[in-house]
């Protein structure tokens, strides 16, 4: 057995051994909440920090190169299992800094066609890709990702490129309207698919905690294009009366 296959089992092992006790009712709301896309989807139901606790445990127990770690992360994300997905990308993201534009491009191949929840896509987005890309000197390749993404036909793909845009903003604190607008009205086009939908709304909210009147403003001259999610998800963080009058109708 090689190494790849010995991490493999051991991660699979501890996530199976550290499941929780779910009742059907727990299971239900779990999977109505995670709302997957494919009909034999499975969920432990174990907390983020404990599957990260898992990756460390069985990381600190190999040595491991990042050309193994990216064979690791291929086995876990094309599972149908939600923790073990989560894992696949707490352990590639252990050798953070090798990731170059190849990386990116795996992300992209393997979420083409195993990522299967809002939560796989946010979590990798908001924990891993983000943070890459908006480290100094990734700007370029950051913003030739977000494009080329946001054209994807993959909807997971469409919404991530909004959701790195909006973890880059985050931690930058500060975003340039025009590209973010034109991202916003180029997603627009797909808002009938409720992950599109929500994504605008999110990126739209993000906005507004850096440049609260640039996006009231952009949603007053908006509404009658914008949904009412979109509008009640952009408008959130906004003070009170200013949300009340996007909300008018």
């Amino acid at each position: 057995m090689s190494n790849i296959e010995r991490v493999v089992k051991d991660i699979r092992n501890l996530l199976k051994e550290r499941a929780p006790p779910l009742t059907e009712d727990q299971k239900s709301r779990m999977f109505k909440i995670i709302n997957p896309d494919i009909s034999n989807y499975e969920m432990y139901g174990i907390k983020t920090s404990e599957i990260e606790n898992i990756v460390k445990t069985v990381f600190n127990s190999y040595e491991c190169n990042y050309e193994d770690a990216v064979e690791i992360f291929k086995v876990l994300i094309r599972s149908n299992n939600e923790d073990e997905k989560f894992a696949a990308f707490f352990f590639l993201n252990r050798f953070k800094k090798f990731f170059n534009e190849d990386t990116i491009k795996l992300f992209q191949r393997e979420y083409s066609k195993y990522c299967n929840t809002w939560s796989v896509c946010d979590s990798t987005c908001i924990r891993v890709i983000g943070p890459f890309l908006g480290k100094k000197g990734n700007e370029e390749l950051a913003t030739k990702v977000i494009d080329e993404w946001s054209n994807s036909n993959v909807m997971w793909i469409k919404r991530a490129s909004m959701v790195i845009l909006l973890k880059i903003i985050m931690l930058r604190k500060e975003f340039e309207d025009t590209y973010v607008l034109k991202l916003v009205d180029k997603m627009l086009e797909f808002s009938e698919q409720n992950y599109i939908e929500k994504g605008i709304g999110w990126l739209l909210k993000t906005c507004s905690k850096y440049n609260p009147e640039l996006i009231y403003n952009y949603l007053m001259e908006n509404k009658d294009n914008l949904t009412r999610l979109i509008l009640r998800y952009a408008s959130e963080k906004l003070p009170k009366e200013k949300r009340s009058a996007i909300l008018m109708k």
